[in-house]
C-alpha cells in the first residue's frame, strides 16, 4: 500500500523518493518508515477522526514555489483555480509543527502548509485521499505562482524577492517532453478495444503530467452508449472505473459517472465526435486566467460570467462551473469546441475531441499545453521589454 503512493508521488514529480512519511490506521497504526516527525503526526491523528496521514517536503520546483507563497502570505494562500474553489477552498499555513495548531487547521481544511518543512494532508478512509490533496495543493500553488507573476508584470511591479524566486523556479522546470506516442488506432468498435484504448489514453495523460491527482476525465461513444470515467477515478487506473451511460438517459447507471457527464454528452451531440479527453495541463490553466482588461464589472466572477470572447493560441477560453447549473460548463463547452482543436475552461482545464480514437485528443492536449507554455514566456518577455523597470528592489 505505502509503496504505491510513494511511487505515485515520485513519478508525478511531487516528492523525492525517500521524502514522504505516511501513516495508516487499521488494526494498528503503521508507518512507511521511521522519522522524527512521527510523534507529532501521531498526535495529529489522535486529534482527528482520520485513518491516514501524509507529510512530505514537495520536490522542486514546488518547494520553492510553496515556500515563497507561504512567506509572502498572511496565514492563508488563496489560489483562484477551479480545483481550489471546489475542493480545497484555500490553503492554510502553520508556522510551526505544533500538533494542536495543525489539528485545529485540519478540522476545517484538507491540508496544511508548514513553510520550509512540507505539507500535511490526510484521508478519512484511505491514503489515496491524502495523496489527492497533496497533489492538488502542489498544482494550485504552481498555477497561482505563475499567474501572480504575470499579473504583477501587467500591474507594473515585481519585487526583487518574487523575481528571484521566479528565476529559480524557471530553471527547475522540466524540459519540453518529446511527443512520440502512437495510441491504439480506431475505429474502437468493440467494448474490449474501447476500454483498452481509454486505459492507454488515461495512463499517458498522467505520465505526461497533463492532469494532477484524480482530476480529469475521459469518455468514448460506442453505439448508443457513452462510456465515461467515474467521478473520483484516476486516469492512470481506470480498470473497473468506467461507467456505461445510455445516450437516451434510459438508465441511472450514470449516477457514479464523472461530474462532467453532461458536458461530455453535450459535446458529442454538438460535434458528432466519439472520443473526449479532459485534462488539467498547468500552463493552459494559467493562461486561461490571464486577462489584460483593466476595468471589468465581472472581475472576481470570471469563472462563471466572463462575457469576453477570449482565446489563447487560437483555442477558445470559456467560463463554466463543474456540474449542470445555470453556469455549468455543459452550457459553454459544447458549442465552443465545435470548430476547434480544443476548449479551455477558465481556471479549470482543457477538453479535446476525436472521431475514431484517442490519437487526436491526446496529441491536441499535449500540443496545446506546450504552445501555452511557450506563449506564457512570450508574454513575460514582451511585458519586460515594454517596461524594463518593472523589477523593483
Amino acid at each position: 500500500m505505502f509503496s504505491e503512493f510513494e511511487n505515485k508521488l515520485y513519478t508525478g514529480g511531487l516528492t523525492e523518493r525517500s521524502s514522504p512519511v505516511m501513516g495508516f490506521l487499521d488494526a494498528a497504526l503503521e508507518w512507511n518508515r521511521n522519522d522524527s516527525s512521527i510523534p507529532i503526526l501521531e498526535k495529529v491523528i489522535q486529534g482527528l477522526s482520520i485513518n491516514s496521514i501524509l507529510f512530505s517536503k514537495p520536490a522542486e520546483p514546488y518547494q520553492t514555489i510553496i515556500s515563497y507563497l507561504a512567506r509572502t502570505s498572511q496565514g492563508v494562500i488563496y489560489p483562484e483555480d477551479c480545483e481550489t474553489r471546489t475542493f480545497l477552498h484555500d490553503l492554510p499555513i502553520s508556522r510551526t509543527l505544533d500538533p494542536a495548531q495543525i489539528v485545529s487547521i485540519l478540522k476545517k481544511r484538507k491540508g496544511v502548509i508548514i513553510p520550509d518543512s512540507g505539507l500535511i494532508t490526510y484521508g478519512m478512509v484511505s491514503l489515496e485521499q491524502a495523496y489527492v490533496t497533496f497533489s492538488s495543493i502542489c498544482f494550485a500553488c504552481f498555477v497561482k505562482f505563475f499567474s501572480d507573476y504575470l499579473s504583477a508584470l501587467r500591474n507594473g511591479f515585481v519585487d526583487h524577492g518574487f523575481q528571484k524566486a521566479f528565476d529559480q523556479v524557471v530553471k527547475m522546470l522540466d524540459p519540453y517532453p518529446p511527443f512520440n506516442s502512437s495510441l491504439i488506432k480506431g475505429p474502437l468498435d468493440s467494448e474490449r478495444l474501447m476500454l483498452e484504448a481509454m486505459d492507454e489514453a488515461g495512463r499517458l495523460t498522467v505520465e505526461n503530467r497533463l492532469v494532477d491527482s484524480y482530476f480529469g476525465n475521459i469518455s468514448c461513444k460506442l453505439g448508443n452508449t457513452l462510456y465515461i470515467s467515474q467521478t473520483g477515478s484516476s486516469l492512470d487506473n481506470l480498470t473497473g472505473c468506467i461507467d456505461p451511460v445510455p445516450m437516451d438517459g434510459s438508465s441511472c447507471t450514470g449516477i457514479t459517472a464523472s461530474s462532467e457527464l453532461d458536458a461530455h454528452l453535450g459535446i458529442i451531440r454538438e460535434t458528432g465526435c466519439n472520443t473526449i479527453l479532459h485534462g488539467h495541463p498547468r500552463f493552459s490553466v494559467i493562461l486561461s486566467m490571464d486577462c489584460d482588461k483593466e476595468c471589468c464589472d465581472q472581475r472576481g466572477r470570471c469563472h462563471i460570467k466572463c462575457s469576453e470572447k477570449r482565446s489563447v493560441c487560437r483555442i477558445p477560453i470559456v467560463p463554466g462551473e463543474v456540474g449542470t447549473g445555470v453556469y455549468g460548463l455543459c452550457n459553454t463547452v459544447p458549442e465552443a469546441i465545435r470548430d476547434h482543436d480544443g476548449v479551455i475552461v477558465y481556471g479549470h482545464g482543457l477538453f479535446t475531441i476525436g472521431r475514431e480514437d484517442f490519437n487526436t485528443p491526446f496529441s491536441n492536449l499535449f500540443n496545446i499545453e506546450n504552445k501555452c507554455r511557450e506563449e506564457y514566456f512570450r508574454r513575460v518577455s514582451a511585458l519586460l521589454v515594454s517596461n524594463p523597470f518593472k523589477i523593483s528592489g
